[in-house]
């Protein structure tokens, strides 16, 4: 382990604590107590973690992290994965924070167990994250050489920032295959698909946790949080040049067929076909998986709403394969499985 996480914050009190909290999990922890100070100790030191509070004096966090980012870009440096700290509960504050870089929020005056979580958690993601890169970097960038275990943790690793999911992107990688092999793709497509299904959601790696775990119903500016891990998922992938149809899952799943999808509005066959066909199994998934507020959807209903979704939310082909699969599934098998 032995990753270095630095800790801005201007309050004694909450810097004590993160030291003490993080140090036992066998970081090497860093306290400063202003923005000003961060910026001189990234010029000569690395940094694997930044937890930054928002409201400081002088330099405030999204001041701080705006010049952060700056240096980085100016000196071709990567960036430092950051956390904010913040007492608000503030969708603005988290919009703006997001779209500075910051990959989550911790919520003061925390709870020890919960930042022992979320660090170790945004560490391994980021740690599986260089293990795809570098997987791929190594193994020229074709498809059979890729580690599958690598992107398999990966897309393990997403689903659990989700305490509402259970598997979900390896079974939409399964009914994506399934879909393409009936479809007629050669077995090497359908190992393609399958990787793109794996890591469709990856974006959300990006979006806070309080978010995708919220019990309710979501606000306008959460809900446009949400929709933003597409896109992010999609510049993630886009650095992987020998493989970029990865991106093109992540980034297209979510549209739809008549046009009214996003992140690009994308139309009929404008969107990539590997997409319409994640896009059908995704939704499926969604309908036969357990939620916060509803159980897992009786299958006739789940085939019914596939069939209205042909030709507006789906592609009509890739959706009459799908209503093929459920109507061979007699003991409704193809759904979440329980928890243990």
């Amino acid at each position: 382990m032995n990753e270095r996480i630095v800790v801005v914050d201007d309050d004694a009190v909450i810097l004590k604590n993160a030291e003490s909290t993080l140090s036992e999990c066998g970081y090497k922890v860093t306290c400063i107590k202003s923005g000003k100070l961060l910026l001189d100790l990234v010029r000569k030191n690395h940094i694997d973690l930044l937890l930054l509070d928002i409201r400081m004096p002088e330099l405030d966090g999204f001041e701080t992290l705006a010049a952060l980012r700056s240096w980085e870009k100016e000196t071709g440096h990567e960036a430092v994965p950051v956390i904010f700290l913040t007492a608000n509960d503030d969708g603005e504050s988290e919009t703006r924070g997001l779209s500075l870089g910051a990959m989550d929020f911790i919520r003061k005056p925390f709870v020890s167990e919960v930042l022992k979580l979320r660090v170790g958690n945004l560490l391994e993601l980021i740690r599986l994250q260089k293990d795809l890169h570098h997987e791929v970097q190594i193994k020229t960038g074709e498809l059979e050489n890729l580690s599958l275990h690598v992107v398999q943790a990966m897309a393990e690793a997403i689903d659990a920032k989700d305490r509402y999911t259970n598997g979900h992107s390896n079974r939409v990688a399964d009914y994506s295959k399934e879909i393409a092999r009936r479809y007629g793709y050669t077995p090497e497509r359908q190992e393609e698909i399958y990787m793109m299904g794996l890591l469709h959601d990856i974006g959300k790696i990006g979006i806070p946790d309080t978010v995708i775990n919220k019990p309710g119903r979501l606000t306008d500016e959460e809900y446009a949080l949400i929709k933003e891990h597409p896109a992010k998922g999609a510049k993630i992938l886009s650095t992987i040049t020998e493989m970029p149809k990865l991106a093109t899952g992540a980034r297209w799943h979510h549209e739809r067929f008549d046009g009214k999808g996003y992140p690009d509005g994308l139309k009929g066959e404008e969107i990539a076909e590997e997409a319409r066909i994640i896009a059908v199994a995704d939704a499926y998934d969604a309908m036969t998986s357990r939620r916060s507020y509803r159980d897992i959807i009786p299958q006739e209903h789940v085939k019914s709403e596939i069939e209205k979704g042909m030709g507006t939310q789906f592609d009509e082909r890739f959706a009459k394969i799908m209503i093929g699969m459920i109507e061979e599934d007699k003991d409704y098998l193809m759904q979440e499985k329980d928890r243990t």
